[in-house]
């Protein structure tokens, strides 16, 4: 099972609309999963449109459009692992062990909020995954997604993080 991660789109203040590259993920992606601040509701049904299916949360920017469509933290076992999706996790600092006490039930937990890619694993097994921000790069060097695997015994392998080309203009 192909995975596209991605959050903190914020269309179309942060861009125009999604990068090529990225929408040219869409066909090979069995599950897009968006941990929030979409800013539009445009992205969400393009998304929809697009792709086989989507689990998405809203974020702390996403108006009372987007938060009747989504919930808060979404949930989806996938292949076998247990995952969740949450815009914000607070601060980087004992950021795993948090999150093993939030969410005990989980496998892999996808967020955004920050736009700073992050890849980790807890004690307890639990694997946190930020995809960064495809639009919007504050401080990080590139704009960023990521794509992963879920293999038929339930492992998750080949996470990449993908860098985008900047932007001109």
């Amino acid at each position: 099972m192909r995975l596209l991660l991605m959050s903190d789109t914020h269309l179309p203040k942060r861009a125009g609309e999604l990068p090529a590259e990225l929408l040219a993920e869409l066909p090979s992606a069995d599950v897009v999963i968006h941990a929030g601040d979409w800013v539009d509701t445009a992205t969400l049904d393009l998304l929809e449109a697009r792709s086989r299916r989507v689990v998405g949360v809203y974020g702390n920017n996403d108006g009372p459009g987007l938060r009747a469509r989504l919930p808060e933290i979404a949930r989806a076992e996938l292949g076998g692992l247990r995952f969740g999706v949450v815009h914000e996790t607070g601060s980087a600092h004992r950021r795993e062990q948090r999150c093993a006490r939030r969410f005990p039930d989980l496998d892999v937990l996808v967020f955004g909020h920050s736009h700073i890619p992050w890849d980790s694993t807890a004690p307890t097994g639990l694997r946190l995954l930020n995809p960064g921000s495809p639009t919007d790069r504050r401080r990080e060097p590139y704009c960023t997604y990521m794509t992963a695997t879920v293999t038929d015994d339930g492992r998750l392998t080949e996470v990449t993080l993908h860098r985008l080309p900047l932007r001109s203009g």
